[in-house]
C-alpha cells in the first residue's frame, strides 16, 4: 500500500492466494472487491480459494462471473470449479463443465481433471458410474484417480470396489504409505480386523513407514508443533488436563469417540489412550488455553484429518463458542457452532 501497488492486479492476485491459503477467506474477498480490473489469475485465485474452503456455490458463481467478464478459463480454472461442484453435490453441472472444456474452450482434460470427475461421482455415492467413467477414460488412470475412488469407498463402505482401487493404487505406488493407510482404514470401518492387520503387515514387510501426523499452530508469533501422543511441549501436563475436561464436556452433549480407524475392542483395552491422541486435538486444546476469546483458531495439519478428530472439533467449536479453522492435506475445514463447512464429507 505504501508503494502504491495495492491496486495492481498481479500483486492483488498473489495476496488473494496468500490470505486464502492461510484460512483468511474474508480478507481475500475484500482484496478482490477493491480491484477494478481482474484477469484470469485473479479469478483462478478466488475460485480455487472458495473451492478449497468448501464454499462450492460461491466458486461456481465466480466462475460464471469470470466468463461474463471476458476472461478465458484455463486448466487451473476447471480444477477449481470441478472440485467446487464435487463439494456441494452439483453432479450434472460438474459433468457439463467437464465436457465444456474441450467443446467450448478447446482444452484437453489432464489427469487431475479426470480425478475431479471421479471424486464428483463417487462423493455423491454414484460409485458404479464412477467405476464406468474410470474404465472408459481415454488415458490410463493415475494414482490420483485410484486414490480418490478408494477414499470414497471407505465412506460408502464399498469393499469390492475399494479393493480394486487399492490393488491398482499399490501397483502404481507400492512405496506410498498413504495407500496402505487408506486400505487399512477401509477394513477398519467395516470391522474386518484380520484384513486390516494383513494390510499393516504387508506395509511392514515392504519397508513402508507411515508418515507421522503433525499439526502446528502460531501463537504470539511462535510456531507450536504437535505429534500424536506428544508430551514434549512445555505445557503438556496442562494440555492433557484441559483435554480431559473438554472430552468430558463434549461427551455430556453427545460426543462419542470413534476408534474404528485405530484399534479394535481388544486393543483398546490394552493400550494407554493418551498414546493415540491425535495432533490436531492437542493443537486445538493448546490454542484454547493460549489465545484470548474472540480470536479464531487456525490449525494446520500435514495429513487428512480423521473422522473422530473432525467430529470432536465440531463439538469443541460449540462448547467454546469459537471459530476453529483446520487446514489438512485435502482442504480447509471451518468449524463453528458445532458444524463444519465440509458438511462431513472431505
Amino acid at each position: 500500500m505504501k508503494t502504491g501497488f495495492h491496486f495492481n492486479v498481479y500483486v492483488c492476485s498473489v495476496l488473494i492466494d496468500m490470505y486464502a491459503k492461510h484460512g483468511k477467506l474474508d480478507t481475500a474477498l475484500t482484496i478482490l472487491r477493491r480491484l477494478a480490473e481482474k484477469n484470469d489469475v485473479t479469478w483462478n485465485a478466488m475460485i480455487t480459494a472458495y473451492s478449497q474452503h468448501g464454499d462450492g456455490l460461491q466458486a461456481v458463481n465466480h466462475f460464471e462471473n469470470m466468463k461474463k467478464s471476458g476472461s478465458v478459463p484455463n486448466h487451473v480454472t476447471f480444477i477449481g470449479v470441478l472440485t467446487a461442484c464435487s463439494h456441494v453435490g452439483l453432479v450434472n453441472e460438474g459433468i457439463c463443465y467437464f465436457e465444456s472444456m474441450k467443446k467450448e474452450h478447446g482444452l484437453v482434460p489432464k489427469p487431475e481433471h479426470y480425478a475431479c470427475v471421479v471424486d464428483l461421482l463417487s462423493r455423491a455415492g454414484l460409485l458404479s458410474r464412477a467405476r464406468k467413467f474410470v474404465e472408459e477414460m481415454p488415458i490410463k488412470p493415475d494414482p490420483m484417480v485410484w486414490r480418490t475412488l478408494l477414499s470414497s469407498c471407505i465412506v460408502h463402505k464399498n469393499i469390492e470396489l475399494g479393493e480394486l482401487a487399492a490393488k491398482n493404487l499399490l501397483d502404481l505406488e507400492p512405496e506410498d504409505s498413504a495407500s496402505y493407510v487408506l486400505l487399512s482404514n477401509m477394513y477398519a470401518v467395516s470391522r474386518r480386523w484380520n484384513y486390516r492387520d494383513q494390510t499393516r503387515e504387508m506395509m511392514k514387510n515392504r519397508g513402508v513407514r507411515k508418515e507421522p501426523g503433525r499439526s502446528w499452530i502460531e501463537v504470539m508469533n511462535k510456531i507450536h508443533a504437535f505429534f500424536v501422543g506428544d508430551k514434549l511441549h512445555p505445557l503438556a501436563d496442562e494440555i492433557y488436563e484441559y483435554l480431559e475436561e473438554l472430552n468430558n464436556r463434549a461427551a455430556d452433549i453427545g460426543y462419542v469417540q470413534d476408534h474404528n480407524s485405530l484399534l479394535n475392542e481388544t486393543e483398546m483395552e490394552q493400550k494407554d489412550p493418551t498414546l493415540y491422541v491425535h495432533s490436531e486435538k492437542l493443537a486445538v486444546t493448546f490454542a484454547l488455553l493460549s489465545l484470548p476469546d474472540g480470536i479464531p483458531i487456525r490449525v494446520m495439519k500435514n495429513l487428512r484429518v480423521c473422522s473422530d478428530c473432525h467430529n470432536w472439533i465440531k463439538f469443541i467449536s460449540r462448547i467454546s463458542n469459537r471459530e476453529i479453522v483446520v487446514r489438512d492435506a485435502y482442504r480447509f475445514h471451518h468449524f463453528e457452532n458445532g458444524n463444519c463447512s465440509c458438511k462431513d464429507f472431505w
